[in-house]
């Protein structure tokens, strides 16, 4: 079996990931679900062997350095992959994460209708935040392609690695690649302000220099794009906020009141109907009151007014939750295994 056949397969199963593990077969992720393939298991050499197959000398080397391989992979008329090369006890394993070639739009994704508000706001920060695996690359891809067909802008995109493929509409887009085409998020964003850009992408705020610089650019007058591993708006204001030493921490939470956007948490959850996900999302849009509640820090009150901010397009994930039940998009049990307030949620 070649490794070509196993990401044919991937694609055509609707798989989002691919697993490359020590004698077990080849491993699909559908629809969140793990499913070992009728493939017989793989040897050590044989995976070795396999994986190495799809790296370039400059890549090998790399790993046998660092022991740690993350790249994208692109093969001829297939979707794009985006890949991790690790060792697991002394044997090399991969996982390959199915990037499809076509961006979905805003509407297909089944995002809520400020998002394309959002979008097409001359600036400011807009955040999408949730666990692993919710799809906030493909959020953002989605955002920047609305851009690309309404708006003559440039775009730079700083990812690590890069995903979904823009092609210039409208704008110009310049993808940068962390580690191929810059040294680091932090770096690559410091001089992104040098090149003249209207709307700035940030693939992750990983750290104090990166998302210290992410505001800066958001402060002047930019529109950036960022996301983070927080399941919240409260919890990401709260990370914004900690990550600076305790001396910064006034002028951020003034940096980030001005500058703050909106905050769009995310959450896949099982079809009802059968195969698919559906996405849930939690919508914070920063009214006079919420800029008010972070330059304070009250941010324990920050749900409230979500709650009773529907006129600005706010809504909370358990609200959400509750909608989709209501339209039969998902099952009871998968509402509340995300529910954050149970009681509540039993009321409404």
């Amino acid at each position: 079996m070649e490794i070509r056949d196993l990401l044919l397969l991937c694609i055509e199963k609707k798989a989002s990931d691919l697993h490359l593990t020590e004698k077990e077969p080849p491993i699909l992720r559908i629809d969140g679900k793990i499913h070992r393939t009728n493939t017989p298991p793989m040897s050590k050499d044989e995976l070795k062997k396999m994986i190495y197959s799809v790296l370039t000398n400059p890549q090998k080397e790399k790993f046998e350095q660092e022991l740690e391989l993350d790249f994208s992979l692109a093969l001829p008329s297939m979707d794009r992959f985006r890949v991790n090369v690790h060792l697991q006890k002394g044997s090399v394993e991969a996982a390959f994460r199915r990037v499809p070639l076509v961006i979905p739009t805003i509407h297909d994704l089944g995002l809520p209708s400020i998002a394309l508000d959002l979008a097409r706001r001359p600036n400011g920060l807009v955040l999408v935040t949730g666990p692993t695996g919710v799809g906030k690359t493909t959020t953002l891809a989605a955002v920047i392609d609305l851009i690309n067909n309404e708006r003559e802008c440039l775009m730079v995109c700083i990812e690590d690695p890069i995903e979904f493929i823009h092609i210039n509409k409208k704008s110009i887009i310049k993808q940068r690649e962390v580690y191929a085409d810059t040294h680091s998020f932090a770096e690559a964003l410091k001089h992104t302000l040098r090149q003249d850009p209207n709307v700035i992408v940030v693939g992750e705020m990983r750290d104090l220099e990166t998302i210290s610089t992410t505001l800066t650019a958001a402060e002047t007058g930019h529109l950036v794009l960022a996301t983070l591993h927080t399941p919240d708006a409260p919890q990401t204001i709260q990370r914004i906020i900690d990550v600076f030493p305790p001396h910064q921490q006034q002028q951020v939470k003034l940096q980030l009141a001005d500058c703050l956007q909106s905050v769009i948490s995310q959450l896949l959850l099982p079809k009802a109907s059968g195969p698919g996900r559906v996405l849930a999302t939690e919508v914070m849009v920063a009214t006079a009151g919420i800029r008010n509640l972070i330059r304070e820090q009250e941010i324990e009150q920050i749900p409230t007014l979500i709650q009773t901010g529907s006129q600005y397009g706010m809504k909370t994930m358990d609200k959400c939750l509750k909608e989709l039940f209501q339209q039969g998009m998902i099952t009871l049990d998968a509402a509340m295994s995300k529910v954050k307030n149970i009681d509540e949620f039993k009321q409404l």
